[in-house]
């Protein structure tokens, strides 16, 4: 018997000015949107925030100005729906210094080879305060289907490169703190349910490392207290603290949902409660940084979820 075959369609690329003739009335206006923005973002694996398009720098603009969600990161984003040029290279340099930029973004139909190498040697020469983005637009189509765009990131930071830059001169606690929280980005990437609702921060040598979990009114952060001896995870409430007062008659019910003890605190324009796990040896047990960054894994994506719900409930007695 004989298998009728299946029809395949063919992928043909979109030339982009075919999609967006105008570069800032159409293409700028279109990448603002939320959801290209966010899509953006996935690609240089930054939370993007809209702030302004067209936003001034002195007598210039740059065409979008963002920030990562739950920082306060700075993002230039210049967009060149045609090959790269030595003119907008100028401009990306120009705007990132205007706007005291921690990231800039170049969004382009074609990176010339020069300019590749131009932006390897920015990240190369520049500390882990600035990050540089060299992102192809594409546009592919299956016969009669929607149009589907697509960034295609050619040239970004080598993270590993500058933490091990990094190290040189850091104490071993310091050295530690970089080198578990390298080990946390990469085990939380591959991790299926925390990578699919929140994403890591790049690797710091500190005792804490922030995650977004959508909204701008509270945040977790991941804890390494090396001389304490114990890893942690947190919940963050930011300048809402009649919120925080509602997670706060929630301890006991999270502590009961996590397994840890937690130690609430109120600051002045934060407040939070910190659920710990005791005898994690960050500093002198690397061996067991697995075991520990899979707790925190399954505790942040339990912690969000429940968060989210009591949010919920807290804005539907409000009236919100």
């Amino acid at each position: 018997m004989q298998m009728s075959q299946m029809k395949l369609g063919k992928i043909e690329p979109v030339p982009v000015r075919e999609v967006w003739p105008h570069e800032a009335l159409n293409f700028t206006k279109w990448l603002a949107e939320e959801e290209n923005l966010a899509q953006l973002g996935d690609a240089c694996s930054i939370d993007l925030e809209l702030v302004d398009t067209e936003s001034a720098v002195g007598s210039f603009a740059v065409d979008i100005f963002a920030k990562e969600t739950g920082s306060d990161r700075r993002v230039v984003i210049e967009n060149q729906l045609e090959d790269t040029n030595h003119d907008h290279l100028g401009k990306i340099i120009t705007y990132a210094a205007g706007k005291g930029a921690d990231v800039v973004i170049w969004v382009v139909a074609r990176a010339r080879d020069e300019h590749r190498r131009a932006i390897e040697w920015l990240n190369e020469h520049t500390d882990d305060e600035c990050s540089f983005f060299l992102v192809e637009i594409e546009v592919w189509r299956i016969g009669d289907s929607p149009m589907a765009p697509r960034f295609n990131v050619v040239e970004s930071p080598n993270e590993w490169a500058r933490a091990e830059k990094a190290k040189d001169g850091l104490s071993d606690t310091k050295s530690a703190q970089l080198g578990y929280w390298q080990a946390y980005r990469e085990a939380a990437l591959s991790d299926p349910d925390f990578s699919k609702v929140m994403r890591p921060r790049k690797a710091r040598a500190q005792h804490w490392s922030d995650v977004n979990v959508g909204s701008s009114r509270y945040h977790l952060c991941m804890l390494a207290i090396v001389q304490g001896r114990r890893i942690g995870v947190e919940i963050c409430v930011s300048n809402d603290k009649e919120f925080g007062k509602v997670v706060f008659d929630h301890q006991q019910e999270l502590e009961q949902l996590l397994g840890a003890k937690g130690e609430p605190y109120d600051a002045k324009k934060s407040c939070g409660i910190r659920f710990y796990r005791e005898n994690c040896d960050v500093k002198g047990k690397p061996e067991m940084w697995g075991d520990y960054i899979a707790w925190q894994l399954h505790a942040a994506v339990l912690l969000r979820e429940a968060i989210i719900g009591i949010d919920e409930a807290y804005l539907a007695d409000a009236g919100e």
